[in-house]
């Protein structure tokens, strides 16, 4: 559990940054070795985001076949005003894997928070996000909050702001990340942050054809397969690893029994890789796992809101029903 931050003013056109992300140097490395010696060798998908694979997260967001950003933006743009009215004002949003921030200007722009606070494990882009926001919107208190949203997360407190409600905002169907177990407890914190009368604004892909699945994470543009491949390029430059990217091929599918999409980083050959001194030996065709995206039916996701004791208050989605979005109110 992460130390709560003392209680401060904030102020307008001040961008204040908290780190609370877990202080061993080693941490890395530790989850580095522990996933590659698995059977199934894997690394958590939050090590994508360094600055390099953060700048490339946000050009996926941008290509023809990746259709969850421009989708949510548009169910977003088309339910502000029922939003708005729906979470009220005087409320302070908090905003996980804030990113660019680029979903979250619709609902700052409409609802005028007290206070926006970021989160986000990637400090570069979260301290240029938050400049950008500030920029912007010179009224908009900004705090943000250098963190794995992920773990259990106090969040720092702030007086002399009149905040009636905190809405937690988490866009992109990033809880897909989570196997549908981890989505619970996920939102059980979630749940246990808000307290009653909170929001969860949330957004969550759909099932769909397998063949719009698998384009959406294997571009023809290879934007993703670089995305994915950037992960052994951040283990070489900061571990000290000795992966030959050239050796390694992004693969990505969508298991339709299991309801979601896998990323894997697939070696070409028989080989071996060194991190933090120890060998890991390769076979053609071994692959390491490094995201899953689960996607939902909605009553499914609306039983697991109501499982971690959220109420849904509205659903929006797109004609094609490609994706929703979720305004889920803790009791």
């Amino acid at each position: 559990m992460t130390s709560k931050a003392a209680p401060e003013a904030a102020t307008p056109g001040i961008v204040r940054i908290y780190r609370l992300l877990d202080p061993r140097p080693d941490a890395f490395l530790g989850d580095v070795l522990a996933g590659l010696a698995r059977p199934q060798k894997a690394v958590p998908p939050k090590y994508f985001y360094d600055d390099r694979g953060s700048a490339l997260f946000e050009q996926i967001c941008e290509l023809d076949e990746y259709y969850p950003t421009r989708t949510e933006l548009a169910i977003m743009r088309e339910c502000m005003d029922d939003l708005a009215r729906l979470l009220g004002p005087d409320t302070e949003l908090v905003e996980f894997g804030s990113g660019a921030s680029i979903k979250s200007r619709i609902l700052i722009e409409r609802m005028r928070p007290s206070l926006y606070v970021p989160v986000d494990i990637a400090e570069g882009a979260l301290r240029t996000a938050a400049d950008a926001l500030a920029e912007r919107f010179p009224w908009l208190n900004v705090s943000g909050v250098v963190a794995d949203f992920a773990q259990p997360l106090v969040l720092p407190e702030f007086v002399a702001l009149p905040v009636r409600r905190r809405v937690v905002y988490f866009p992109g169907s990033t809880v897909g990340n989570f196997t549908p177990e981890e989505a619970l407890s996920f939102l059980r914190r979630v749940h246990d942050l808000l307290g009653p009368g909170g929001v969860l604004v949330i957004g969550v892909d759909t099932k769909k054809s397998k063949a719009v699945l698998d384009a959406a994470y294997d571009d023809a543009r290879g934007v993703t397969a670089e995305f994915n491949l950037n992960l052994l390029r951040r283990i070489n430059r900061e571990l000290g690893g000795d992966f030959q990217l050239s050796r390694f091929r992004h693969k990505a599918f969508y298991d339709e029994a299991a309801g979601r999409v896998e990323m894997h980083l697939e070696s070409t050959h028989a080989q071996f890789a060194r991190v933090g001194g120890r060998r890991f030996d390769f076979a053609p065709g071994e692959t390491i796992h490094t995201e899953i995206s689960c996607k939902y039916a909605i009553e499914e996701f609306r039983a697991m809101g109501e499982a971690a004791r959220f109420h849904t208050q509205a659903v929006y989605t797109d004609p094609d029903r490609l994706f929703a979005v979720y305004a889920m109110m803790a009791v």
